[in-house]
């Protein structure tokens, strides 16, 4: 089937109904207007949703970027039958019978409160309403926290600031029960199994771990004691309850032990410090889950050497406060402190075996990570290690690794792998550990109980790789969908189809989808249950695919036990997301955008026949002016077909000239029916207000040369410019430019070659690749090396052994060819790109007196965070360009500066 029958064949199957119920927005006409950055800020979108297990109901918040939110219900009708402001979080009830809503103080209460300088502990506190969806509610005020039953109707929680109260009821309300003195608490995963941690009270309630069965009535204390409980948990089915209990309240570290408690059995301590299994000196780690197994047969905990105390005998100021960095460690000391805290909690898995009461220490400080098989039912771990070759990541950007297997029975280790590049992870039964390795393109698989390797792939028999890879890097895979029962086949992908691969590959691959390659369909299994382990290839699949030529979309029904062309469900020129499904019910929820068209939640059954559109998140669009979205084409100074997008606005005029705003990052053109949510950006524009003040926005795809990204991306950008140029409806003297990070490095390199641009705005730049070089990356500790080296940067050399790229494509020395007004934003909280690059730019523009401003948010990392500072960041950055490409007044900001002595007390707008 061509592409055209193929798509005429997906609309015939009635997506266009909903679409149509839609009005257009935008069109024109004196009513409509232009977006300000206040409406940016009220946009309402959809920050959560649910669907009941019955599929009768679906919830969402629909929120503005500052304001309350609202929670909407809806039945499967698509009729609204509720709805909470202020709202925040929900649930619906096991039965789906119940929905949940906090509602917490509205937004205007709080801050007025907090201007009256009201103390925390008179602030107005959370609701909890419980609405019965066949109609009536009620609410429970003073909330403090709660939980709910995953797999029944019964609720916990506490009121008030001060009582400790626990009260457990029924969702009707016909069962109610009440603990005092309850410090924690939590409901079994698959049961109504429930524990309490009570300290007891004055009327002699004992103070210890009790446990509830609400359904059958009294509480059971399983450990009596006043000391330290935590860690706290069931095994999923609520037979099996396991925690950690220390006596001695001021040194639990010294004096804890693993608790068990079968069967509402008074608890008996299984591990306690000394066991003879565990290293000496070692104690049973505070900081570690608990988790059992599946089958719960073992029960997972954490131990550590015993935690190191300081030395009270000597005042602080006498000791020195000093850093030693040394050449030689293999982690770097900046990753060491950024990790210190981590590491001063970091604990080491050890496994108790249920039926033979036998403990076994698994993993060790050598060798730390492990992986569990079959959700730790299987008898074999994969134990690994990356810390012999930690020092060569720094500037290799990966890390090869050295795996063994574990036995959870015995403790027996035996090396599988070492030195290895490939990142294994195991298969969902534990009879495989399979990863790809970037080194040679390839996949393999490593059998646990024999350790024999297996490589499923090679370049030549199967494009695994990145095939759009241009960074000086090893290409990265295009992933896995999963594994079929039994850990039978792996399914593996290329850039379009879905492959079948025999794990030890006695037999050949199959392509699951036959077509994508052939109609450039990128196929992807969708998940529709989270607790899915294996990929039925008896069952029907929902696969999300992309078209690269028209950048549609579309869900495509496959059965993956053969060879076969998916059906299309539903397929066009929009992009469709988020598809959740009913647990018990075949019924789910998804988006379905174009640029014009708003998100809204749609409900439907898994043949998409018929979608009902629940939300009505498209009418905040009817009052403003909207632009549109097209995909264009040209070839770049290196001979390379390109494509990327222009955004025209509403009633675009092919006669008129516009304004242009070039923003850009690597490739966006697969972005072609993304709606892009108006939003107060923290580091870019938006699409939609631009538009809506008549600018065209223009967003190219870039494509990379290893060793020269500056002049790459020149070679694709300005041919694009001049394309668009060529049709005659821009204005030439009214063109700028925006980026952010990566895309601010972008267009601080294209102000020092062309003089084509009247404005450009540049957020956290590199504008001195040397320098850069030798940076760190605060908000991890990493050093910078290996981004030039290796990854987004795309130097693929060192400044000694190549110093004549990093000259070329830093800005910095080009600074005096820049004739064009700048704007940067680089905060000096920034654990990304180092705010000096900000700093070295806006020194070296003032210097040679170019017109410049900087804005730096104090305190903020590498984009404003805070709503107030991106709401900022957007009014100055319209204000900038609106004087430079449409002739507005300077602000008082750019045309006087804001003084510091000022600051506090002006805007400067």
């Amino acid at each position: 089937m061509n592409y055209i029958k193929h798509l005429v064949c997906c609309l015939a199957l009635g997506f266009t109904a909903p679409l149509a119920a839609q009005p257009a927005s935008g069109g024109g006409g004196a009513s409509l207007k232009a977006l300000t950055v206040d409406d940016l800020a009220a946009w309402q979108r959809i920050t959560d949703r649910s669907i009941s297990d019955n599929g009768q109901w679906t919830a969402c918040r629909m929120a503005p970027w500052t304001g309350d939110g609202t929670v909407r219900v809806y039945n499967h009708q698509g009729e609204e039958t509720a709805r909470y402001t202020p709202g925040e979080q929900f649930l619906f009830s096991a039965s789906s019978d119940y929905l949940l809503v906090v509602q917490p103080p509205a937004k205007a209460l709080s801050d007025s409160l907090k201007l009256r300088k009201t103390k925390a502990d008179k602030m107005p506190m959370n609701r909890l309403i419980i609405r019965r969806l066949s109609g009536g509610e009620e609410t429970i005020d003073s909330l403090r926290t709660y939980r709910l039953a995953k797999e029944a109707d019964w609720l916990a929680y506490q009121r008030g600031r001060k009582d400790s109260t626990l009260y457990v009821r029924s969702l009707d309300g016909s069962r109610t029960f009440r603990f005092p003195s309850v410090s924690d608490f939590g409901f079994a995963a698959k049961s109504d199994g429930l524990f309490y941690v009570s300290r007891g009270d004055s009327t002699g309630s004992p103070a210890g771990l009790f446990t509830l069965l609400p359904g059958k009535g009294v509480p059971v204390l399983v450990k009596e004691g006043k000391g330290v409980f935590k860690q706290t948990v069931w095994d999923e089915q609520g037979r099996a309850l396991a925690f950690l209990y220390g006596a001695d309240k001021d040194s639990t570290y010294k004096a804890l032990g693993l608790w068990l408690s079968e069967q509402q059995a008074p608890a008996r301590e299984i591990v306690a410090r000394g066991n003879p299994a565990l290293p000496a000196g070692w104690v049973i780690s505070e900081h570690q889950a608990l988790q059992f197994s599946e089958n719960a047969t073992r029960l997972f905990f954490g131990s550590s050497p015993e935690p190191r105390q300081k030395d009270t005998t000597l005042l602080a100021e006498e000791r020195p406060d000093v850093q030693v960095w040394s050449w030689d460690e293999p982690v770097q000391y900046t990753v060491q402190n950024y990790n210190k805290e981590k590491d001063l909690k970091k604990s080491y898995l050890a496994v108790y075996n249920l039926p033979a009461a036998t403990v076994v220490q698994l993993a060790t400080e050598e060798i730390p990570n492990l992986q569990l098989g079959d959700r730790g039912n299987a008898d074999l771990a994969l134990l690994s290690t990356s810390t012999p070759y930690s020092l060569p990541s720094m500037w290799e950007g990966r890390t090869r690794q050295d795996y063994y297997t574990v036995s959870l029975v015995t403790g027996e280790r035996q090396p599988i792998a070492r030195a290895d590049y490939t990142r294994y992870r195991l298969s969902p039964q534990g009879t495989y550990a399979y990863g790809y390795a970037e080194t040679d393109s390839s996949w393999y698989t490593l059998s646990l109980a024999d350790r024999k390797t297996y490589r499923l792939t090679t370049p030549q028999t199967f494009a695994a790789w990145d095939e759009e890879n241009d960074v000086p890097d090893y290409p990265e895979a295009y992933g896995a969908a999963g594994w079929t029962s039994g850990d039978r086949h792996l399914l593996l992908y290329d850039r379009y189809d879905i492959w079948q691969f025999d794990p030890q590959g006695a037999s050949a691959p199959v392509n699951l989808t036959v077509n994508g390659r052939r109609d450039r369909l990128s196929y992807r299994l969708l998940t529709l249950d989270p607790e899915a382990r294996f990929v039925d290839p008896a069952a029907t699949h929902l696969l999300l695919a992309f078209n690269e030529k028209t950048k549609g979309s579309g869900f495509y029904a496959a059965h993956l036990s053969k060879a076969s062309a998916p059906q299309c469900l539903l397929a066009g020129d929009f992009m469709l997301k988020a598809p959740l499904k009913a647990r018990k019910a075949d019924a789910l929820v998804y988006t379905s955008e174009t640029y014009r068209q708003y998100p809204d939640l749609l409900l439907s059954d898994l043949g998409f026949k018929k979608s009902l559109r629940l939300t009505d998140g498209w009418k905040q669009q009817q009052d403003f002016l909207w632009g549109s979205a097209e995909l264009v084409s040209w070839t770049s100074l290196d001979g390379i077909l390109l494509e990327g997008v222009v955004y025209k606005p509403a009633n675009f005029d092919p006669s008129r000239k516009y304004p242009l705003l070039v923003n850009f990052y690597e490739r966006n053109s697969e972005t072609l029916y993304n709606y892009h949510m108006p939003e107060p950006h923290r580091s870019t524009i938006d699409y939609h207000f631009y538009n809506s003040h008549e600018y065209i926005i223009f967003n190219p795809d870039i494509q990379y040369v290893d060793g020269y990204p500056g002049e790459s991306c020149y070679n694709c950008v300005m041919p694009g410019i001049t394309s668009l140029l060529s049709d005659g409806y821009i204005d030439e003297k009214a063109i700028g430019a925006q980026g952010h990070s990566w895309g601010g490095y972008q267009v601080a390199y294209l102000a020092t070659r062309t003089t084509l641009f009247a404005a450009i705005e540049s957020g956290a730049p590199v504008v001195n690749m040397f320098s850069a070089y030798g940076g760190i990356r605060w908000g991890s500790g990493l050093n910078r090396s290996f981004q030039y080296e290796h990854q987004q940067s795309r130097l693929g050399a060192t400044p000694w052994s190549s110093p004549l790229r990093y000259f070329e494509n830093s800005p910095l020395f080009n600074m005096d060819k820049v004739e064009t007004p700048i704007l940067i934003m680089h905060n000096d909280s920034d654990g990304h790109v180092p705010w000096y690059q900000g700093i070295e730019y806006f020194v070296a523009l003032k210097r040679l007196q170019k017109p410049c401003w900087m804005l730096n948010y104090t305190g903020e990392p590498h984009w404003p965070m805070r709503m107030a500072n991106r709401i900022d960041f957007q009014k100055r950055m319209s204000q900038f360009f609106n004087h430079y490409l449409k002739g507005s007044p300077m602000p008082q900001w750019m045309a006087e500066g804001v003084r510091a002595v000022e600051q506090p007390f002006t805007l400067g707008y």
